[in-house]
This record gives C-alpha cells, sequence and structure tokens, in this order.
C-alpha cells in the first residue's frame, strides 16, 4: 500500500490517512501492520509521531523527520495552537451550527476533564426508508473544530447530543450502522480530518494541510444525497 502524501520537507512528512489501520502499535491490537510501519517503509527512512488519528478516522496525518521537530510540533498540538477540522456524516438532523461543552472521564472513575467542540452543518437530508422506529431516515453533513483533543472526543460528543457518527462501532447506532454496511455496502467510520493548520516548528511558516475524502465516503455522500 502507498500512502498519499500531502507534504515533506526536510523536518515533517503528512499523509493522508486511510481508514482502518492503526497508526502504531498499541497493548490492547493483535494488529501487524500499521501507519508508522508503512511509511517508514515507503520512504526509507526512520518517523516520529507528532499526533494521532483512530484506527476508523482518515485525513490528515502528520510525522516528524527527527525527535526534535516532531517534538516541537507536537508541542503546539498540547498548547492547542494547532486548527483542526474534520468532515463527518452524522444521524438526525442537527443545529445550523452549536458548540458542545461536554467534559470526559479518559478512562472510568478517572476525573473529568473539559471537552469542547464546535460544528457546522454543511447539508442535511431524508431518505424515505426506515431504520429504526421511524418512516424514514435523516442524516447530516457536518464540518468539526474540536478546541480541545480528548481521547474520543468528537464520536462521544455527537453521541451525547443523540446524533451519532455513522459506522462509529463503540458509539454509534447499531440500526443505522448495520443499515449503511449491509445495505449501502459502507463498512468505514464516516469521520475525516480534512484540514490541519499548524506553524512549521524550523521556518516558523503557517502550514495548511487538506486531505480530500475516500472513494467511500464519497460514496456514502451520494447514496445519502449529502453531495
Amino acid at each position: 500500500m502507498n500512502l498519499e502524501i500531502l507534504f515533506d520537507d526536510d523536518y515533517l512528512i503528512a499523509i493522508n490517512k486511510p481508514p482502518g489501520i492503526l497508526v502504531h502499535r498499541t497493548n490492547i491490537s493483535e494488529d501487524k501492520v500499521f501507519i508508522l510501519q508503512l511509511l517508514r517503509d515507503q520512504i526509507g527512512q526512520r518517523i516520529y509521531p507528532v499526533h494521532r488519528l483512530d484506527r476508523g478516522t482518515s485525513g490528515v496525518l502528520v510525522f516528524g523527520k527527527s525527535k526534535e521537530s516532531a517534538a516541537l510540533l507536537a508541542g503546539q498540538f498540547r498548547e492547542k495552537k494547532t486548527q483542526k477540522t474534520y468532515l463527518a456524516i452524522v444521524r438526525g438532523f442537527v443545529k445550523e451550527k452549536d458548540t458542545i461543552d461536554y467534559p470526559m472521564a479518559k478512562e472510568k472513575g478517572k476525573p473529568l476533564q473539559n471537552a469542547i467542540t464546535s460544528y457546522k452543518k454543511l447539508a442535511q437530508s431524508e431518505l424515505l426508508f426506515s431504520v429504526g422506529k421511524y418512516p424514514s431516515s435523516r442524516y447530516s453533513f457536518v464540518e468539526i473544530q474540536p478546541e480541545t483533543g480528548r481521547f474520543h472526543q468528537i464520536r462521544k460528543h455527537f453521541a451525547h447530543i443523540r446524533h451519532p457518527i455513522i459506522n462509529c462501532k463503540k458509539h454509534g447506532d447499531v440500526k443505522h450502522n448495520n443499515y449503511f454496511r449491509n445495505e449501502l455496502g459502507i463498512s468505514r467510520m464516516l469521520l475525516h480530518a480534512s484540514k490541519l493548520r499548524f506553524i512549521h516548528p524550523i521556518d516558523n511558516e503557517s502550514i495548511i494541510l487538506k486531505a480530500p475524502i475516500n472513494l467511500e465516503f464519497q460514496n456514502a455522500m451520494d447514496l445519502t444525497r449529502l453531495s
């Protein structure tokens, strides 16, 4: 698999991460293939993680080509100096725009941490087929900007407001997920990191990286009349 490279210089490299692959090895997965390994082999040099995307999430993902450049850019993420934009398809009709301010704990029993997600609706559709108890099914296409970076924040926040992301296994709607997978042939989680803005840690230039959605995400938009 050749990964799509969005940016490449002496200090950083960024890709359009495909869905379904972990960024790096973890103790909770038996996966044998990881983005870190694939990209290292593709470019023939060692790379260092800066941030992460969930297995199911696609989009802009940046690595450092040295420990120093990776650490400097990772500091911008910790200090909330980056701007991240996501796209998602969710169940139901959301508000035109809103901010979700809902604290969450990293793990059960851990202290609550502030977590804030802003979004705006880009499109909505109502389809004349029944998935649950209603005669029709409603969906929204949203642009999302998380102001904090908690674990599974976007997925948890949209589940909290009862508009879960389609094909999110842990926080989604089982009936709608099954419909998309079994009837529409869409198996990926419909969450995509579409844009990332940051300051280059060495050159101090403003960098904006954009990642196009993949064919399966576009098919989901077409089938739900959101495109």
